[in-house]
């Protein structure tokens, strides 16, 4: 008896060390098997300032334009200045209300807008600081635009439609007045040095920015290389024309301001499931979502739901050409939907290229405090345009473009 219970002690005791070991074994597998996601390693930071928020409001253009304008200041040797985006806001608002009336409608007349309204508003009107002009004078904190638009949308419609027959002299007075109401009205001097000077002023002593000294580049093949065009977007309501280079050239203006250390105004596509704010990562993945739901949807939809687009582990990239932007521009796949700055490169633990990119998506929902990582596949796909000073431009592509 003492014999079979020594026996079954025993046995339990090698069962129980077995499942353990089992564990044990499982456990280090799944850990083995644990992907390590993107890790990146900063190649180049150049100076800017911290991450904003537009909040609720559809200006990503001025955002990342100020942006911008603020790290140029720096290169120059000014002081890190926090510039108002609004004031640069409200003037486009009041420019475009007159010509969307002008062109009884026929012209877009929403939130968005083009660096080059940035560049526009700060060459006409000069610029403050966010504490001059902070531009919210609707009890919020932050922008929120929903009323605010639908009431300037309302106005201008309404003048258009109007029974007179004629437009009378005070429609844009009364235009401006919602704008002081909703925006503030703009001051005409601001302290300095212990006198009073005006937002030019301001401009041209704090800030030193020159707006002729800056360009838009892109690259299409509907319009001839090294001309300009127009590039007919709808937020391109000013009709600016943007420089028109090869995508290996466009590439090589990206890396050469990088490196030379001027930052970059982005704008493009930001609606493809490979591009993830939250995660901090953007993507062009080599397989589309498209050839796997054309073989086995239901499968596919499953996994693009737990794995495929969660960056679990660095996946191959599509070989991105000119062909494939054109076709995407054509078929309205590659769209213009943010702005952002581009302020530096970074790469993963493969050694891939990566471009360290500030957003104005605020700081609190994002694994990189606001900041994103889009990859050079990504930025060859999904670029409208960019905008860079003259002396970021590659010598030998100045020349092509005749960029004195």
């Amino acid at each position: 008896m003492k014999f079979k219970l020594l026996m079954m002690s025993m046995l339990v005791a090698v069962t129980m060390v077995a499942q353990v070991a089992d564990s044990t074994s499982v456990d280090s597998v799944e850990v083995e098997n644990e992907k390590e996601g993107y890790i990146f390693t900063e190649v180049v930071t150049l100076p800017h300032t911290s991450v904003k928020d537009q909040n609720r409001s559809g200006t990503c253009w001025s955002y990342s334009g100020i942006s911008f304008i603020e790290s140029e200041s720096m290169k120059l040797g000014y002081d890190s200045l926090n510039l108002s985006e609004m004031f640069i806001v409200r003037h486009n608002y009041a420019y475009k209300a007159e010509r969307f009336v002008r062109t009884h409608g026929k012209l877009n007349f929403a939130q968005g807008g083009s660096f080059y309204d940035v560049l526009w508003a700060y060459d006409t009107y000069g610029i403050l600081t966010e504490e001059q002009y902070k531009g919210i004078e609707y009890g919020e904190e932050a922008p929120v635009f929903g009323e605010l638009d639908a009431v300037f949308d309302g106005y201008v419609n309404g003048v258009i439609a109007n029974r007179n027959k004629k437009l009378s002299p005070v429609w844009m007075k009364g235009f401006n007045a919602l704008l002081d109401t909703y925006f503030g009205e703009v001051p005409e001097a601001v302290p300095a040095a212990g006198t009073e000077i005006s937002p030019k002023e301001f401009a041209k002593l704090k800030v030193g920015v020159d707006a002729s000294d800056y360009v838009s580049i892109t690259s299409f093949t509907h319009h001839p290389f090294y001309s300009k065009f127009i590039l007919e977007i709808p937020d391109n309501w000013q009709w600016s024309e943007s420089y028109n280079v090869p995508l290996d050239e466009m590439m090589e203006i990206f890396n050469y301001a990088i490196d030379e250390g001027y930052t970059i105004a982005w704008g493009g596509d930001v609606s493809e499931k490979g591009f993830s704010h939250k995660k901090g990562v953007a993507i062009t993945p080599e397989t589309d979502v498209k050839e796997m739901a054309d073989s086995e949807r239901s499968k596919w939809e499953d996994k693009e739901k737990s794995d495929f687009y969660k960056f679990k582990e660095i996946v191959p990239e599509k070989e991105v050409t000119q062909e494939m932007r054109q076709e995407g521009f054509d078929n309205w796949t590659l769209t213009d939907d943010h702005g952002m700055h581009i302020v530096g490169t970074a790469t993963d633990q493969n050694g891939n290229l990566y471009y360290y990119t500030k957003n104005s998506w605020n700081t609190d929902n994002s694994k990189y405090n606001g900041y994103l990582y889009m990859s050079e596949a990504y930025v060859k796909h999904k670029t409208m345009n960019i905008v860079v000073n003259k002396k970021a431009i590659p010598k030998h592509i100045r020349k092509k473009l005749d960029i004195k």
